[in-house]
């Protein structure tokens, strides 16, 4: 599959229920990993959507298996409508979520009413903003080292 096609798979599973905002939100948030110029995301991904998108143990839904169980909310698992692939297109072509921002570079699902302060858990990123379900996290001085 193309690239285009597994942005918006991606867009689906992880944000799919989030409406358009929290769709955008999580696209901005892709992007932003793409266009970083400094930290991991720059080192291993070199500006290259398809290479932050199958970063290995970033995104739940490129795992078939989590926690040793079938995770069959998975990006095989699919099938983007129009509203995924005009996310996806919207972002690659410079759109970005004015609440995520144009820094952060994760998010997640506290499954919680609370955003933990720090995400990832080597607290490389801190709590910005709450979009929906997800919260959002922008780099920390430290992420500059990875």
């Amino acid at each position: 599959m193309d690239t285009r096609e597994l942005f918006a798979r991606l867009i689906k599973c992880e944000a799919g229920g989030e409406g358009e905002s929290g769709m955008k939100a999580v696209a901005t948030v892709v992007m932003n990993r793409v266009r970083v110029d400094y930290g991991e995301y720059h080192r291993v991904c070199e500006g290259n959507l398809r290479k932050v998108i199958e970063q290995m143990c970033e995104f739940s839904c490129m795992k078939t298996v989590l926690g040793g169980q079938p995770n069959p909310q998975n990006v095989w698992a699919m099938s983007p409508d129009d509203i995924h692939y005009q996310v996806a297109d919207w972002a690659i072509n410079g759109g970005i979520h004015s609440g995520a921002g144009a820094d952060a570079l994760w998010y997640m699902n506290p499954f919680n009413p609370k955003c933990p302060n720090f995400f990832p858990y080597n607290k490389n990123g801190y709590w910005f903003t709450r979009i929906n379900k997800h919260c959002f996290y922008n780099p920390t001085e430290g992420y500059s080292e990875t």
